[in-house]
């Protein structure tokens, strides 16, 4: 049987906590960051902290009726969400797994559960990937400048927000790390672990969160230049502020003695 797996980013986060005690479902597994529901035979919701909502056998009606939803428990919730999709054949004569999609033996809901995660993972990532490049954009524009014409075009106000939002991200990604960690369940499950190790590399999830991290590096580097180059204008600034009054003080008792 020919199944679909859709994870949606709708938001910077959701808060589960009040969203388990308020919807009324059957609740296969929980933690503090991740709610399982089974929904009918066959259907599953899986929802987490970081922002992802994932179907499993769900139409888009079913799935815009849910994120309506769910929508009063999201935070900072995106317009457009970003989207993911991957196919599940159940009942397969052996595990196999393709480019856009797998095979399974039977349809273990545990397994089922594993790959609802990492498509949700990958989501999460693209979500990730999105942030740092914008942020990778702004640092080359004032780079460019910087090189062209040997000074910086940002306020210290800017330079802060910039600084904010970089340091929001990484913040972000720090918290939601273990959501790139093997589940408990693939410990001592060695048909899941495979699995899992599979996806993994399917979805180039250490890979793409590399690069997220040396981008976030990147841009670190980048701001912690403009930082120093902003207190050495404010520096010299401030020094000649400083030689003004001075020269003022030293002439208004010039005068004084001349005129005095």
């Amino acid at each position: 049987m020919l199944v679909e797996v859709l994870s949606y980013q709708v938001a910077d986060s959701i808060d589960i906590k009040s969203f388990k005690s308020d919807f009324k479902a059957e609740l296969y597994y929980s933690d503090t960051d991740e709610l399982f529901y089974i929904t009918d035979a066959g259907k599953y919701i899986y929802v987490f902290k970081y922002g992802v909502v994932c179907f499993l056998s769900y139409d888009s009606i079913r799935i815009s009726e849910f994120l309506r939803l769910i929508s009063p428990y999201c935070k900072n919730k995106f317009e457009e969400s970003l989207e993911e999709e991957f196919k599940i054949q159940t009942n397969s004569a052996k595990n196999k797994i393709g480019f856009n999609s797998i095979e399974i033996i039977g349809a273990d809901i545990e397994v089922l559960r594993l790959i609802m995660l990492v498509v949700s993972q990958s989501v999460a990532l693209d979500y990730y990937l999105e942030q740092t490049t914008k942020l990778m954009e702004e640092t080359n524009y004032h780079t460019q400048i910087l090189e062209a014409k040997g000074s910086l075009n940002i306020s210290g106000t800017n330079l802060k927000k910039y600084i904010g939002k970089t340091l929001l991200l990484k913040n972000r990604i720090a918290e939601n790390l273990y959501i790139f960690d093997a589940p408990p369940e693939t410990w001592e499950d060695e048909n899941l672990n495979k699995i899992h190790m599979d996806l993994k590399r399917t979805f180039d999830l250490n890979e793409r969160f590399r690069n997220i991290q040396e981008g976030l590096n990147i841009v670190k580097d980048n701001y912690e230049l403009f930082r120093d180059l902003l207190q050495y204008r404010t520096s010299y600034r401030l020094e000649w502020v400083i030689i003004i009054l001075i020269l003022v003080e030293v002439i208004n008792i010039f005068g004084e003695k001349l005129f005095g």
